[in-house]
């Protein structure tokens, strides 16, 4: 059958229109979706691009800001920042980078002819420390970031180069800042130093952090100073500022076509610290003075050959201020200056770079066998413990404050054959005691009997075995817990009773606590400690920093004295332990002016094949309204009465001479005569070769 060509040719039409609307159709789509499209890049992402169309056709340089300064508690500067001018070099991105390389070498001939002739002598560089500098092989940065070459620019090197600057591409000069430190050594592991940002963005995880910053203002430099402990580290977001810049605009060749525009760095802020240089000055000498006579003394009480270090902790009772803070002996922090420090000072300094108040610090030796024979900073707090073993006894009701104890001089633990005897020093017999009497005298059977043993004996109480209770107590009163100082590398200190529960048993674990041998703590946690005993029972945390300035002077942080915890005793317990502490004799108190209390210990350490005896020491005064605790201690120091005490003596002299004990200070009132000979009557009058070492 043949088609009907009239049919077909209407068919055709049908498919040539039902095509032709398809495509006006189809057209209409996508011209709407091509509409809809740039209405979005208009309106929408139109902010967003242009802002990415500018940063493409805009470079950016970083200024370093200048670092804040840190002030004693008077305004005087401990460490401060100077300004210093820098040079830098850019590799040129619009070259090949073997051509680049090859214009930077040329570049570093050129320099070190300026260098030479305008330069200060004492810094002289060579071609290939220049080219050392430049990082052409980008181990340390990219090819975007500016290196630094050379700092401390004199002013004929500074005018030379802004005079011929067009022969100098990619040379910049930045005004950057230059850390000092006082050269009186003021509390310098406290105060911390700095380090080269680069040296340290990979292994400390505060500063890896900073790596991943959009803000530019707040990106890192690689040649910036950065602090490493301390209060450096500690506050160093508040310390450093933020970064200025400068940016102009390039064309493809990356060629600067028009002016640069400059947003100044923001200095950091001002810290001014609890430290009162003074006092802490007092306090450094007082140590090595003592270091220096317990070492060579003929005393046989007094001598301590071994003695090589010392710490000592002020702080405010009702506070929490820290107003000294020394690890002896120590160093000059300006040995960091650069950021980096050299191979000889670091032999001869490492073992003081550390604040051996908060963290475990060794005397310099010999060799690594020699050291293993002597203690660390961190030590047992010997017969200090007894105050705080006299309130758990009593808080525990396992004596009264009329309770009496034989002292008969030991004390005998363990099964037939294999007894454990427990004596006083110098095995002293002290008859009928109460707990008052056996602070006094410090007695170790006493604290064995009464305290260890009876604890042992009750059991366990509402799920909690003896050592459990007692490591309750120690925690409540800061031992073996952090201070909350927030310094970099605080030790908890190092808890052993547990471990002897389990190895021995927990009879042995608590007789040798209560007088002081089952744990080893830190300087400032013994100065919490007697705060504590000071202030009856507030745990205060240690502080610093009276107040925040920022770079205008304004005050943008106070300080606020902040309690952990608290304990709450009987007024009666208190009073108990105060009059043992006001009885304790004490060495270089004689003629004192003003009240206190105190207790004197010595604590021994078994180390490699002896066993150490470490000078130990906690007093507050005045006695009856508590202003200052100190604590010291003195590793390998013998009696803390001879060892420690005299040098707690120098810094309650120190801070009544700076701040006053009674509210003023002593050096801006008249003299009114001797007071009296030492605290509540009692005179430390223990002469040459006879003393109660009772300790």
């Amino acid at each position: 059958m043949q088609d009907d060509p009239q049919k077909r040719e209407i068919i055709n039409r049908r498919h040539f229109s039902f095509r032709l609307n398809l495509f006006f159709f189809i057209t209409f789509a996508l011209f709407s979706i091509l509409i809809v499209r740039l209405a979005i890049l208009q309106f929408v992402e139109g902010p967003t691009l242009s802002a990415e169309g500018i940063n493409k056709a805009t470079r950016s340089v970083k200024i370093p800001p200048i670092r804040g300064n840190i002030y004693d508690s008077t305004g005087y500067p401990i460490a401060y920042s100077t300004s210093t001018q820098s040079l830098y070099f850019s590799i040129q991105p619009e070259l090949k980078l073997e051509d680049a390389k090859e214009n930077a070498k040329e570049m570093a001939a050129k320099l070190v002819e300026v260098f030479t002739k305008f330069g200060d002598p004492t810094k002289a560089m060579t071609v290939d420390d220049i080219i050392r500098q430049m990082d052409l092989d980008f181990r340390r940065n990219t090819i975007s970031t500016p290196r630094r070459i050379k700092s401390g620019l004199t002013n004929k090197e500074i005018a030379y180069f802004m005079e011929n600057r067009t022969d100098f591409k990619g040379v910049d000069i930045m005004e950057e800042s230059v850390r000092n430190y006082d050269t009186n050594s003021i509390a310098v592991q406290l105060v911390g130093y700095l380090k080269k940002y680069k040296g340290v963005r990979e292994t400390v995880d505060f500063y890896k952090e900073k790596t991943t910053e959009d803000d530019a203002t707040l990106q890192y430099l690689e040649e910036e100073d950065v602090g490493m402990d301390g209060l450096e580290y500690m506050y160093q977001d508040v310390l450093r500022g933020t970064n200025g810049l400068k940016t102009y605009p390039v064309n493809n060749a990356e060629r600067i076509i028009g002016p640069m525009q400059i947003t100044n760095p923001q200095k950091g802020s001002d810290i001014y610290l609890t430290i009162n240089k003074n006092v802490q000055l007092k306090t450094e000498q007082a140590i090595m003075d003592q270091l220096k006579k317990i070492t060579t003394s003929s005393n046989k009480y007094e001598r301590a050959e071994y003695a090589k270090t010392g710490f000592a902790v002020a702080m405010e009772v009702d506070t929490g201020k820290i107003v000294a803070m020394a690890s002896m002996p120590d160093y000059d922090s300006n040995i960091w200056a650069g950021g980096r420090i050299s191979s000889e000072d670091y032999e001869n300094f490492s073992n003081v770079l550390e604040n051996g108040t908060i963290r475990s610090v060794y005397g310099k030796y010999d060799s690594e066998e020699e050291r293993k024979k002597h203690p660390s900073s961190i030590v047992p707090l010997g017969s200090t413990m007894k105050p705080l073993s006299v309130l758990i006894g009593l808080n525990e009701k396992l004596f009264t404050t009329s309770s009496y104890y034989l002292d008969t001089g030991v004390f005998t633990y363990g099964r037939k054959g294999y007894e454990v005897f427990i004596r006083n020093s110098q095995r002293h017999v002290y008859g009928n005691i109460d707990g008052a009497e056996a602070i006094e005298h410090s007695s170790n059977p006493f604290m064995a009997a009464m305290v260890g043993d009876r604890l042992y004996n009750r059991g366990t109480v509402n799920g909690k075995s003896s050592v459990e209770i007692w490591d309750d107590y120690m925690k409540q009163f800061g031992l073996g817990v952090l201070t909350e100082s927030g310094l970099m590398g605080e030790s908890k200190g190092i808890i052993e009773y547990f471990d002897s529960a389990e190895r021995y048993s927990s009879q042995a674990a608590l007789i040798l606590a209560s007088f002081g041998q089952q744990g080893r703590y830190t300087t400032l946690q013994l100065a919490q400690y007697a705060a504590m005993l000071a202030n009856h029972g507030k745990r205060l945390k240690p502080q610093f920093v009276n107040q925040i300035k920022d770079s205008d002077g304004n005050v943008v942080q106070g300080y606020t004295p902040e309690i952990l915890n608290e304990v709450n005793f009987p007024a009666e317990y208190w009073k108990e332990i105060e009059t043992g502490m006001s009885m304790v004799s004490s060495q270089g108190f004689e003629g004192v002016d003003y009240t206190y209390r105190r207790k004197t210990g010595t604590s021994e350490q078994d180390v490699a094949k002896r066993t150490a005896e470490n000078a130990v020491f906690i007093a507050y005064a005045p006695a009856d309204k508590p202003k200052l605790a100190v604590a010291v201690v003195v590793p390998d120091g013998g009696f803390g009465s001879y060892g420690a005490s005299p040098i707690a003596r120098q810094i309650f002299d120190a801070y009544n001479e700076e701040i006053g004990l009674y509210g003023v200070p002593k050096k801006k009132t008249a003299d009114a005569g001797n007071a009296g000979n030492t605290a509540d009557g009692n005179a430390a009058n223990n002469t040459a070769d006879t003393a109660d070492t009772n300790e």
